[in-house]
């Protein structure tokens, strides 16, 4: 395997997960690289890692590694030269009126009830995967589907960060309608995982999301805004593409 060579990341340690259930692609089988150990995963670090295609969930840094799957490409958006297309203006213009929030990454049960509605609506099993992949076999995985287990998963997964990360709540007359956990790295930020209300059916919540990221990273004077994987053939992630210039992570080199 190929793995991190930057010195900051040379004292780190890399193990692959057993098998779990892939999220994104039906009847595969997936496996993570896991960076350790946790305590030296800092916000210097994660940026280096970040680069080579690494990922946070909770306290663990990752990248997937299935033996027979390349599938997982990392992506980032190239904000000095992106041009926002008709409909990602269109949607940028209808939720102008949300008013937004920067705060700590902490659990609040108004978050945890926005996200336990969105999970139910559109990725049943995908905190699930998320849990697994920042697993091991020393690990085991819970059996307990109890609302207390589920909370727990998504204090693991999104409440906890050991690099410099925050919630952005997003509001409409004092009524939460979404919520991005976002990192901050040396190059840019992070979307790590973004949750909004599914039962307004004429909302745009994920393409003004994004959009708004890439505002704020350019407030920031970065220059990219990293999208986590795309997957070709994976629904849940054909919205990427959308966003452009797009580079991919390809065999350690980032490309257009």
């Amino acid at each position: 395997m190929t793995l991190p060579s930057e010195p900051p990341l040379q004292k780190l340690q890399f193990y692959v997960t057993t098998g779990y259930n892939c999220g994104y692609l039906s009847n595969r089988l997936a496996q993570s690289l896991i960076a350790s150990p946790q305590h030296l995963i800092n916000a210097e670090v994660y940026s280096g890692l970040i680069q080579q295609g690494f990922r946070r969930s909770g306290m663990f840094a990752y990248r997937p590694h299935c033996e027979n799957c390349r599938e997982c490409i990392p992506v980032r958006i190239i904000l000095q030269d992106f041009i926002a297309n008709r409909s990602q203006k269109r949607a940028y213009k209808h939720h102008q009126n949300l008013v937004t929030s920067i705060l700590p990454v902490a659990f609040h049960a108004e978050h945890y009830a926005l996200y336990a509605s969105y999970q139910k609506a559109r990725h049943a099993d995908e905190i699930e995967s998320k849990k697994d992949a920042s697993s091991n076999k020393s690990q085991p995985k819970k059996i307990d589907k109890s609302e207390q287990d589920e909370m727990e998963q998504y204090n693991n997964f999104l409440c906890q960060s050991n690099v410099e990360s925050v919630m952005v709540e997003f509001r409409e007359n004092g009524q939460l309608k979404m919520v991005s956990v976002i990192d901050l790295v040396r190059d840019g930020i992070s979307a790590v995982y973004t949750f909004y209300e599914t039962r307004d059916t004429k909302a745009s919540f994920g393409t003004y999301n994004v959009m708004w990221q890439i505002d704020w990273a350019k407030s920031l004077n970065f220059p990219y805004l990293y999208l986590g994987y795309w997957i070709k053939d994976s629904q849940k992630m054909a919205y990427k593409q959308n966003f452009k210039p797009l580079e991919k992570l390809i065999e350690g080199e980032w490309f257009k």
